[in-house]
């Protein structure tokens, strides 16, 4: 499993597109919903997924999306399109489906505008007809017929295989709606066990669960941010970012090892990975050989790892998947 550590745009796209790369993966399965954007920047050509599974870019791991989460059909179609993983994408029968109707509820909704920041995608509101019962799923949709499955049956009997299966999970930690800043959080768990949930396998059936964190923190919209810097100040460090998804820019913070070690218990993360290592030691960006990792890069790994109590086990050193240093 794979999950966010902080508040989002850690970069989980990246990781789990390296990982299909470099792990013997059988099927990588996309949970949440498309307020979630995962970047994949591979051999010079960028993706913004939505809601197919960063593990397309090895084309021999077949796709799914979780029975938990939210497509919007025209949407999804063009990005199968646009990643041309048709013949190995499967989407589970009861994923639910979200209208225009949704979209235009939270346009409407002032306290969704002004208060919580949404991105005003009409995923709360699917999520409130989901929980009225009311929601039309992708079962009940023509254009998705050829893509269904029974999506957990099929996970859970790879997994009897003893074949590897990823679960990526989408924002972060602490934009949970159980376990983030509420209210200015998003309208579903976003811990690995929310995410097992959505697929539909038991928790004793997890090897590990992959904790993301960025090598600095950054959240879109309202909420609390501890030691958050002036847009000057993240301009200066290359710190500024905008959301995939929403083009806002992101708020910026240094890195926090207190929500991280939160982080770490809340999924009971077996590893870490971090992302945009090169942001702060600019000397390995395109490193990819961890014998040529600079003594002051290993301290402040190790650093993070007595912390934590968990291994390090990928460092990410530039925007491109396979820009990255592989400790595990």
């Amino acid at each position: 499993m794979v999950v966010g550590g902080f508040f989002g745009d850690e970069g989980k796209g990246r990781v789990v597109a390296y990982l299909a790369l470099r792990r013997s993966i059988s099927l990588a399965i996309r949970c949440g919903a498309i307020n979630a954007g995962h970047t994949v920047v591979y051999r010079g050509r960028t993706w913004k997924l939505r809601s197919v599974p960063s593990a397309f870019v090895n084309p021999s791991v077949e796709l799914g999306i979780a029975a938990g989460s939210l497509v919007r059909v025209d949407a999804l179609l063009k990005e199968i399109e646009d990643t041309g993983c048709a013949g190995r994408l499967c989407v589970d029968i009861r994923a639910g489906v979200i209208e225009e109707e949704h979209a235009l509820r939270e346009r409407s909704s002032e306290h969704l505008t002004k208060t919580v920041g949404s991105t005003l995608q009409g995923v709360g509101e699917a999520m409130v007809d989901r929980v009225r019962r009311v929601l039309r799923l992708a079962r009940d949709v023509p254009e998705l017929r050829g893509y269904l499955c029974d999506l957990s049956e099929r996970a859970n009997e790879y997994l009897d295989e003893e074949r590897e299966v990823l679960v990526e999970g989408t924002q972060g930690t602490f934009l949970s709606l159980y376990h983030g800043t509420y209210p200015y959080v998003t309208s579903r768990d976003t811990t690995a066990s929310a995410f097992l949930s959505e697929v539909g396998i038991g928790p004793k059936r997890v090897g590990d669960v992959i904790v993301v964190l960025k090598s600095y923190v950054t959240r879109v919209g309202p909420g609390p941010l501890r030691g958050e810097l002036s847009f000057e100040e993240a301009a200066r460090l290359g710190w500024v970012e905008y959301g995939t998804v929403t083009g806002r820019p992101r708020r910026v913070a240094p890195f926090d090892l207190e929500l991280a070690r939160k982080a770490v218990v809340l999924n009971s993360a077996t590893a870490v990975a971090i992302t945009k290592v090169d942001a702060l030691f600019p000397e390995v960006r395109g490193l990819r050989d961890p014998s040529r990792l600079p003594r002051m890069v290993r301290d402040w790994v190790e650093h993070v790892e007595s912390a934590l109590r968990v291994p390090v086990i990928m460092l990410g050193t530039g925007e491109e998947v396979e820009d990255a240093v592989y400790l595990g």
